[in-house]
C-alpha cells in the first residue's frame, strides 16, 4: 500500500546483512529502510487528504481490492495512486453508510489521516529500533520479542496504578487496533460481546460521549483511551472478525474493571437429555485458565484458589447430583499455569507422567502430576471440548487424557502454541545506574512434547470428533505463522495408558453424523459458517453505494431466514427483525453436540465408569 517495487528492490542489499550487523555494526541500513518508509507514507496520506477536497461519486461501478498480500508491488506512483484513490473512497463509503453527511465524512477522514501523518512524523529512533527487532526476533519464532525502555517503563507503570481496562489483548494490525484474545475474568470476557480478531474503530468515554475515530493511531494511545478508573464505561465502535471493510459496525460498551480471580474461576452447569425413555445428566465444568493465587500460597494460605481445587469440588457437587457423564471445557483457554494443568490430569489419571520439556540445551525432563498422593477424582465417561484458541496448558491436558485415552477429545483441532518463553530484563546491562534502561526480552527457551513424544507445537491437538466452528485454522493458530517453530518428537516416555478408544470413538462418531443430520441447531450453525466462509474468499468490495446497500440487505436478510427456518423446525415464534435476532441469544451448539457425544458414551458404558478399566504400559 505504500512502496514501490523499486523501494522492495533496492532492500534486497541487506537480506544477508543484517542479521550480522546485529551482533556488532550499526544498524544504518535499518533507518534508511524506515526513512524510504516514511517517506512514501507522507507522499500517499497527502494524497489521500487532496481526495477529500470532493466527494467521490458512489453511483460509479468499480471495487477495492482490499486484500493485496498476493499481488506484486506497485511499479509506478500513478499505480499506487489508483490504489488510494480506491482506498479513501472506501473509507468514505463505509461512512456514507453510517449515515454520516459528507461533511462529517471530510472531517473524520481528515483526522484519521492527518493523525498518521503526524505519528509518522513522531516516530524517533527507539521506535525505529524496537520495530527492527521485534521483526528481527519474530524470525526466530512469533512469541520471542523486544520492549523499549519507554514501553517498559510504561508497562510498569501501567501495572501499578488504579487504572483499570477492558481485559483484551490489543495489537495493531494494518492501522487497525485488533483484539488478539479476550482475558479470562475480564469485562469483556463477561460480556462475552468482543471476540478474537475483532478491530476497534473508534472509542467513547461514558454513555453519551463522543466516538473518537482511532484507526491509524498508535497502540498506547488507545489503550490510554479504553484504560480509566474502575467501574466507569468505555463504549467501542466494532468491526467484527471476518467482516468486510465498510460493513456495518457495532457499538458495545464495556465496564471497566480488572481482571477478577473468581470471575477467572471454573463454572459448572448440568444439561439434561431425554433419550429412550430417561433423562441422562451430563455435568460440564467450564474452565476458562489455568489460575492459582500464589500470593495466598506463598503467604501460607491452604485455602488458596486453583484450578484444580475448583474443578474438584466442582466433580463432588456435580456427582452429588447423579450425573452420568462429565465435559471439561477449554473452549477459548489460552492456558496458565502448567503446574495447575498436570494437576488436574491428576484428577483423571491415576499416576504418571503428563508432558516433557525439553530446554534450549536439549535436556528433556518430565513432569508428573504434583499432588504426593494421586487421588482419582472422576471415573466416569469424559468428553474434553476444545477449539482454537484453546492452547498451552489446555493443550497439555487435552494431549495427556487422549493419550491415556481417559477421555474423548471433542471440537476443533487447538492452537499449537507448544513453546516456553522466559523474560529477561537487559536493565542489568547498564553499567552507570543514571542511564535509561535497556528494555527487555522475552525468549522462547524450551519446547512442551506429550508423553507419547509429540509436541504440542504447530499442530496442537486434533480432536478425536471434530465439530464446526466459525474459527477459521487458516487464519487463527501457531501453524499460520511464519516463523512458528516446526513440530517434532523425542522420545516416548514410560507410562500406562488405558484400552484403545479406536473402535468407541468411531461408534461415536457414526452416532453424532445421524444425530446431527436432523438437528435445527447443528444444521444453523454449518449454514452460518458457510456465509462466513464465502466473505472471507472475497478480496474485493463494491464502491457502488446502491450494491453495497443491496449486499448489505441481503446479508441481513439471509441471517434472519436461517435465524427463523431454525426456530419454526423447533416448533418457536419467528423473529420479526435483525434488532430482535441480535437480541437473541444464539444457541451453544458445539456445548449440545458434546453432551449429545458424551451421552453416547455413557450409554455405552453398562455403569458410570471410566472407560479404560484395564492399562496398558507404553515404553
Amino acid at each position: 500500500m505504500y512502496l514501490l517495487e523499486s523501494d522492495v528492490a533496492a532492500f534486497e542489499q541487506y537480506r544477508y546483512q543484517l542479521d550480522d550487523m546485529v551482533r556488532s555494526e550499526p544498524l544504518d541500513p535499518v533507518f534508511e529502510m524506515f526513512d524510504v518508509y516514511r517517506t512514501r507514507v507522507r507522499e500517499r496520506l497527502n494524497f489521500a487528504l487532496l481526495q477529500l477536497e470532493a466527494e467521490p461519486d458512489f453511483s460509479v461501478d468499480e471495487e477495492y481490492v482490499f486484500d493485496r498480500e498476493e499481488l506484486p508491488w506497485a511499479i509506478t506512483t500513478a499505480e499506487l495512486d489508483e490504489i488510494w484513490r480506491k482506498r479513501v473512497k472506501n473509507d468514505a463509503l463505509g461512512l456514507t453508510l453510517a449515515e454520516k453527511d459528507w461533511e462529517e465524512t471530510q472531517e473524520i477522514l481528515n483526522k484519521r489521516y492527518t493523525r498518521f501523518l503526524k505519528r509518522m512524523d513522531q516516530a524517533k529512533s527507539d521506535d525505529v529500533f524496537e520495530t527492527f527487532m521485534n521483526a528481527f526476533a519474530h524470525t526466530l519464532d512469533p512469541h520471542s520479542s523486544y520492549l523499549s525502555p519507554r514501553n517498559s517503563e510504561e508497562y510498569r507503570i501501567q501495572m501499578s496504578l488504579s487504572y483499570f481496562g477492558i481485559g483484551a489483548s490489543l495489537q495493531i494490525e494494518d492501522d487497525y487496533v485488533m483484539v488478539i484474545n479476550i482475558i479470562p475474568g475480564g469485562p469483556a470476557a463477561i460480556d462475552g460481546i468482543l471476540q478474537p480478531k475483532d478491530k476497534i474503530t473508534a472509542v467513547a468515554q461514558g454513555e453519551d460521549g463522543e466516538l473518537v475515530d482511532v484507526i491509524g493511531w498508535r497502540l498506547d494511545d488507545v489503550v490510554q483511551m479504553i484504560r480509566g478508573p474502575a467501574d466507569t464505561v468505555v463504549r467501542l465502535q466494532i468491526m467484527t472478525a471476518g467482516a468486510l471493510p465498510g460493513a456495518e459496525e457495532k457499538i458495545i460498551s464495556v465496564t471497566r474493571n480488572q481482571v477478577k480471580l473468581e470471575e477467572q474461576a471454573a463454572k459448572s452447569e448440568i444439561i439434561t437429555l431425554p433419550r429412550d425413555g430417561r433423562d441422562w445428566s451430563i455435568g460440564v465444568i467450564e474452565v476458562p485458565s489455568f489460575y492459582r493465587d500464589y500470593r495466598a500460597l506463598s503467604n501460607g494460605d491452604k485455602d488458596y484458589t486453583s484450578t484444580t481445587k475448583d474443578v474438584k469440588r466442582l466433580i463432588g457437587e456435580l456427582e452429588e447430583q447423579g450425573i452420568d457423564g462429565l465435559i471439561i471445557d477449554l473452549r477459548n483457554n489460552g492456558g496458565g499455569h502448567l503446574t495447575e494443568a498436570t494437576a488436574l490430569s491428576g484428577l483423571f489419571i491415576d499416576n504418571g507422567p503428563v508432558v516433557q520439556l525439553r530446554n534450549s540445551t536439549g535436556r528433556i525432563s518430565r513432569l508428573d502430576d504434583p499432588d504426593p498422593v494421586p487421588r482419582v477424582a472422576y471415573n466416569g465417561p469424559l468428553g474434553v471440548l476444545v477449539n482454537r484458541y484453546s492452547a498451552s496448558a489446555s493443550e497439555i491436558f487435552a494431549a495427556a487424557i487422549q493419550d491415556y485415552a481417559r477421555g474423548v477429545i471433542i471440537g476443533q483441532q487447538t492452537f499449537g502454541k507448544g513453546t516456553v518463553q522466559n523474560l529477561y530484563s537487559l536493565d542489568q546491562y547498564v553499567r552507570n545506574p543514571e542511564d535509561e534502561g535497556l528494555g527487555q526480552l522475552t525468549l522462547t527457551i524450551g519446547k512442551y512434547y506429550r508423553v507419547t513424544g509429540e509436541s504440542t507445537q504447530h499442530r496442537g491437538v486434533d480432536p478425536d470428533i471434530s465439530l464446526p466452528s466459525h474459527i477459521d485454522v487458516d487464519v487463527v493458530g501457531e501453524s499460520v505463522r511464519e516463523s512458528a517453530l516446526p513440530w517434532d518428537t523425542i522420545r516416548t516416555t514410560k507410562f500406562r495408558a488405558g484400552d484403545p478408544l479406536e473402535t468407541t470413538i468411531s461408534t461415536l462418531t457414526a452416532s453424532h453424523i445421524s444425530r446431527s443430520k436432523d438437528d435445527p441447531d447443528f444444521q444453523y450453525l454449518v449454514e452460518g459458517i458457510r456465509d462466513i466462509e464465502e466473505v472471507r474468499a472475497r478480496k474485493t468490495v463494491a464502491l457502488n453505494i446502491d450494491k453495497r446497500r443491496v449486499e448489505r440487505e441481503e446479508s441481513m436478510a439471509r441471517r434472519l431466514e436461517r435465524e427463523n427456518a431454525r426456530r419454526a423446525a423447533l416448533d418457536l415464534e419467528p423473529l420479526a427483525s435483525m434488532e430482535e435476532l441480535e437480541d437473541t441469544e444464539a444457541p451453544d451448539v458445539q456445548l449440545d453436540q458434546a453432551a449429545g457425544i458424551v451421552t453416547d458414551l455413557a450409554e455405552m458404558s453398562a455403569v458410570a465408569t471410566a472407560p479404560a478399566q484395564t492399562a496398558r504400559i507404553v515404553q
